[in-house]
């Protein structure tokens, strides 16, 4: 990821983070509506935790993106935790196309092209590092 693309995804998120809880149920409201298959994944979650997870997890990477080495060992932590909860690799386009759509939504006229292809770019560097953890996790067993 190059300076640039860091300074618009932490610049954008830090727009975002007024309306965490909002992003939040738009974020989880928006997955569940186009993978109604996620939902039960978290049929014992409490969601209002659940989101307040998201955004700290979304608030700890995106300030970690200058030093991403920092942000790997919990990346690879959450990935194979995901693992135990069902999650396969189908999921993680998925899960970044609701992220995207709630980030436009949260940003209005802030979302630009430019920001969303940082974000894409950001997102799709963190999943397939996500994804490569999560075959670890599973060849370990």
């Amino acid at each position: 990821m190059t300076p640039e693309t860091i300074a618009l995804v932490q610049k954008s998120f830090s727009q975002v983070v007024p309306i965490a809880d909002q992003a939040a149920m738009l974020f989880y409201d928006r997955l569940f509506e186009i993978a109604p298959q996620v939902k039960p994944m978290f049929r014992d979650a409490d969601m209002a935790e659940q989101r307040r997870k998201l955004m700290a997890t979304l608030g700890i990477v995106v300030a970690g993106l200058t030093r991403l080495e920092t942000v790997l060992p919990a990346a690879s932590a959450l990935a194979k935790k995901h693992v135990s909860y069902g999650v396969k690799d189908e999921h993680y386009p998925i899960v970044g196309s609701a992220l995207l759509w709630t980030l436009e939504k949260g940003l209005g006229e802030a979302w630009t092209p430019e920001t969303a292809d940082a974000w894409k770019t950001a997102y799709g560097t963190l999943s397939d590092y996500m994804i490569s953890e999560a075959h670890t996790a599973q060849a370990a067993e």
